[in-house]
């Protein structure tokens, strides 16, 4: 008898050195830390759980901000695997550090002036944001939405009185749905997003500006896999259908 327990005793002792040990699955795999500009957060947040859903072990670690705060963060070697900006410019600048190399368009997005609910400035167009009197906010210069935002202005021809420069574009909305601001300039998703809590003034076509999204997985990430599979999932027709649901338009 005692003979033949023997080889179970020692299978079982070598099972428990195994899982003591450890071995090497999905459980393993770093975080998936994926840097998005703040008008994708909520089309992402919805991406992030669908993609953990169809491929488990991976976790997905949204970093959500201002393009060109994500862009320095990425350029002073904070750990990123996944870069989607708002523009071509700051991607640009991350590609010619040799940070990322092969970009794909994920998405356009276009501009909307915002106003909070009910319009008590009776804000009807860019040219109003030359009044003095309203309290008026962009995106600060160098984040996508502060730059189209003033070339907007500029093609419309309006010299702004701006009071406050945010740092992204949800700041800017949570500042208009409080009733801060008169009017600001978003994008016509961040409109959809905030519901009943702001109305969308609509910019004429001529003075209005595409904003085109750029996806790249970066070259010294610490998930190189998993980075190319949330690309992968998010230039994918399931993906693209997310983001057309909360207001984007797919290439």
């Amino acid at each position: 008898m005692t003979c033949r327990r023997r080889p179970v005793l020692l299978l079982a002792f070598l099972s428990a050195v195994a899982l003591a040990c450890g071995t090497p699955n999905s459980a393993d795999r770093d975080p998936l830390l994926v840097f998005a500009a703040a008008s994708l957060t909520d089309a992402f947040e919805e991406i992030e759980a669908t993609f953990e859903a169809a491929n488990p072990g991976f976790d997905v670690q949204l970093n959500l901000a201002g393009s060109s705060s994500l862009r320095e963060q990425i350029l002073e070697g904070a750990p990123a695997d996944v870069f989607a900006a708002a523009n071509t410019s700051n991607m640009d600048q991350v590609v010619d550090a040799g940070e990322a190399s092969n970009t794909a368009t994920l998405v356009t997005n276009l501009l909307q002036i915002a106003v909070p609910a009910g319009n008590p400035a009776g804000v009807t167009g860019l040219a109003d944001f030359a009044r003095s009197e309203l309290l008026i906010g962009l995106c600060a210069e160098g984040v996508p939405c502060g730059d189209f935002g003033r070339q907007a202005l500029a093609n419309a021809g309006v010299a702004a009185a701006v009071d406050t420069n945010e740092p992204d574009v949800r700041a800017l909305l949570v500042k208009i749905e409080a009733g801060e601001l008169d009017a600001g300039i978003v994008y016509v998703t961040d409109v959809l997003a905030a519901g009943d809590r702001v109305e969308g003034v609509v910019i004429p076509a001529k003075d209005n500006v595409v904003a085109t999204y750029p996806i790249a997985a970066l070259t010294n990430g610490p998930n190189p896999d998993g980075a190319d599979a949330f690309v992968t999932f998010a230039t994918s027709d399931e993906a693209r259908a997310v983001l057309a649901r909360y207001g984007f338009s797919t290439p």
